[in-house]
């Protein structure tokens, strides 16, 4: 991997926001692809400005929900913008504020949305089961970086959703530049796993007997712990030294009860997106 200077890194990074919607929980898109608090500024850029702000539009296809095999596809804003490295706003993240950070490490709070499910984004499996709302979510999520010369980053997020999809979920993520990699070219890769407790697992893929009354499906109890395992590649492009484009690949695996579920069509799933961007 070449060197990468510090801005062109960062910005890669914070492009990864490209997904075209608020964080939203049925996605296979990793929690790092679309990061708000990026650990690595401390460490390649010395001089950190007031404003960091990048803005464009993107375009993502992903499962209609967590398990479903048909897709859908949707476009918006992306929105990337931070002041004094401690305050934080992305269509990825929400609004947060970074409340701890040194050299190596980095802890955040954030609010965001989660979309919920709605039974007209696949009709003919989710007949009679109810939507799940929209409801704001709280995230903790902390990134160590082992060292400038090999940035590898650890990450970990805990989410509390207020209604909606309800309970707790959380990620594990590592993640690093790829070989390849150059001032022109920013590559990033790395695996991730998600667990959650038994309130979420159940709103997601449980069927409730007044569920299983409505919709014909066997009454099915979801468990927490272990949910999913995936892995995501983003690649960002300069055309110019502030026009960039970006696009995130990811593949997930639905595990344990949520893998079992009867609303699962399709355990192995995918998601894509592109975007295009500006950044000061």
């Amino acid at each position: 991997m070449r060197n990468i200077p510090g801005p062109c890194l960062l910005a890669a990074i914070l492009a990864c926001g490209a997904h075209a919607a608020c964080a939203q929980t049925p996605s296979p898109m990793q929690e790092w692809q679309y990061s708000g608090g990026i650990t690595l500024e401390n460490l390649l850029e010395p001089k950190i400005p007031r404003w960091r702000v990048i803005l464009g539009i993107g375009a993502s296809t992903e499962p209609a929900y967590s398990g479903a095999s048909q897709y859908r596809v949707a476009a918006g804003p992306v929105i990337n913008i931070t002041y004094r490295n401690r305050f934080f706003f992305s269509t990825g993240q929400g609004l947060g504020v970074n409340i701890l950070e040194g050299k190596q490490y980095r802890v955040s709070l954030s609010v965001g949305l989660d979309l919920g499910r709605r039974m007209s984004w696949h009709y003919a499996t989710l007949r009679g089961l109810g939507d799940i709302p929209r409801a704001p979510f709280f995230k903790l999520a902390g990134t160590y970086v082992v060292s400038k010369d090999l940035p590898i980053l650890l990450r970990a997020d805990i989410r509390k959703i207020a209604g909606g999809a309800s309970g707790l979920v959380g990620d594990l993520e590592v993640y690093t530049p790829l070989p390849g990699s150059s001032p022109r070219l920013v590559m990033f890769a790395g695996p991730s796993v998600t667990l959650a407790d038994r309130t979420h697992a159940q709103t997601l893929y449980g069927i409730s007997p007044r569920q299983a009354r409505a919709s014909g499906y066997p009454v099915y109890p979801a468990h927490g712990g272990l949910q999913a395992a995936g892995f995501g590649f983003s690649a960002t492009r300069f055309i110019t030294p502030h026009l960039l484009a970006n696009t995130n690949l990811a593949v997930s695996w639905l595990l344990g009860s949520a893998g079992r579920s009867p609303l699962v069509e399709r355990k192995t799933q995918g998601s894509f997106s592109l975007s295009l961007a500006y950044r000061w």
